[in-house]
């Protein structure tokens, strides 16, 4: 199994401590959900709720517990159907599409899902032979980062179940930040040259982040800080998703057919804009960031600018000068579950926003890197079979877990996708 590289083990009690931080925190974004809302999936894209809280569970029931405890019996036979997600090695599965029509098992029943197989667990950290730990921690470490991954999706799933409630249901009350530093954009620039891109091979990371790798790039620059709602309404405001000039082909199949004018969760209240967000309805901000944009409206609204989406090779390599860890951004972690102004925290460096707020589109399809080859069996099926049809989006997001987050990492959907916070920073040849 090699779909993530191992990290440094952790001694037992820390790797349990971090199995219980994680776990508890999934539950925890659920905590403000009334239990109608945990059971509703408006589109295909957004899995309700409960289906996430049992999906991550059954993830450490059947790839961690099933290898590691002897005997080991199922909670539950047909929850191996219920919640496989898309693993063809795991055997049949429910439809994705058919998720929310799912009563059963009732939410109540899920938690106990998740107790049940949490005190498992806690036994294997206890019991677990110290010859079978190392790999036991690899796994169970994969294991916590595909929750973290869910968490992410737990936000946003959410978002879009009440924010397509004619009521509008408010997931949590909380002021959000109105305006940030007010310096203007610029641009930094880069040398081009040969570079290295991918992880390094120390500490956590996907198997599609790898091999490192050598590109070449020519001189380029980019954009200082995100694209920003108030410059996303003027490219409206100048006709951008009337100017066929301005789309990629399907791009402009799409927005036709699916009558877009304007981001996900903007709404036309007479002169104005307004935005729903997690704390509910409010005017549009001009200095937050531009979120809920698919690939194809980024890549117009470059174009009109006169500008470009960066390749993900550029983003990586002007990402990796910069500290992740420390670096001051606007993740789950601070609560807003949403994109604040530039200037909001005290950015000492160049680049602004590259950790935080939105996911940021690229110009890169997701591919595999040189020397990358796709493992068997079915972790092997965790990246590998999804590079054909996505585009790479990098940097992370106010939904994503600062524990999960490095400069290496490769997200992707299709380019026609929204319903996550996705923006996008604007690049130039030099």
């Amino acid at each position: 199994m090699k779909t993530a590289n191992p990290p440094a083990t952790l001694s037992r009690t820390d790797l349990r401590r971090r199995f219980d931080t994680v776990r508890r925190f999934s539950e925890e974004l659920c905590r403000p959900l009334a239990t109608e809302d945990y059971v509703v999936q408006p589109i295909e894209d957004v899995s309700p709720p409960k289906w996430h809280l049992a999906h991550t569970t059954w993830f450490f029931e059947q790839v961690v517990l099933e290898r590691f405890q002897e005997n080991y019996v199922r909670y539950h036979d047909t929850y191996y159907y219920i919640f496989n997600s898309y693993y063809q090695a795991f055997g049949d599965r429910a439809e994705r599409s058919g998720r929310g029509t799912l009563s059963r098992p009732t939410v109540e029943q899920v938690y106990a899902y998740r107790a049940a197989v949490d005190e498992r667990m806690h036994e294997l950290f206890e019991a677990l032979p110290e010859e079978r730990f190392e790999e036991f921690a690899s796994i169970v470490e994969l294991g916590l980062h595909h929750e973290q991954q869910h968490q992410e999706l737990l936000v946003t799933d959410i978002k879009y179940i009440l924010a397509t409630n004619p009521l509008l249901p408010i997931y949590l009350d909380g002021q959000l930040p109105s305006s940030g530093s007010g310096r203007p954009a610029s641009f930094v620039t880069y040398e081009g040259g040969v570079k290295e891109i991918g992880a390094k091979g120390d500490g956590f990371h996907y198997d599609c982040e790898g091999p490192r790798h050598k590109v070449y790039l020519h001189d380029f620059a980019l954009m200082d800080r995100l694209v920003t709602c108030g410059e996303f309404r003027e490219f409206i405001e100048d006709g951008g998703y009337e100017n066929h000039d301005l789309w990629l082909s399907n791009g402009w199949d799409v927005i036709t057919e699916r009558g877009w004018k304007a981001p996900l969760f903007w709404v036309r209240d007479g002169d104005r804009w307004q935005i729903i967000t997690m704390a509910g309805i409010r005017d549009l901000v001009d200095d937050e960031p531009v979120c809920h944009v698919s690939h194809y409206e980024a890549a117009a609204f470059a174009r009109w600018a006169g500008k470009r989406l960066p390749t993900e090779a550029e983003w990586e390599v002007a990402a990796g000068e910069l500290n992740t860890s420390g670096y001051p951004g606007n993740l789950v972690d601070e609560g807003y579950y949403h994109p604040v102004p530039a200037g909001t925290f005290n950015e000492s460096s160049e680049l602004r926003q590259m950790f935080g707020d939105v996911w940021e589109w690229t110009s890169s399809a997701f591919l595999p890197y040189p020397g990358y080859h796709r493992e068997t069996g079915a972790l092997g099926e965790y990246n590998g079979k999804f590079m054909n049809d996505q585009m790479v989006l990098r940097g992370g997001s106010c939904a994503t877990s600062r524990s999960h987050l490095r400069a290496t990492y490769r997200n992707f959907f299709q380019s026609d996708r929204r319903w996550q916070f996705t923006g996008f920073r604007l690049a130039s040849d030099v």
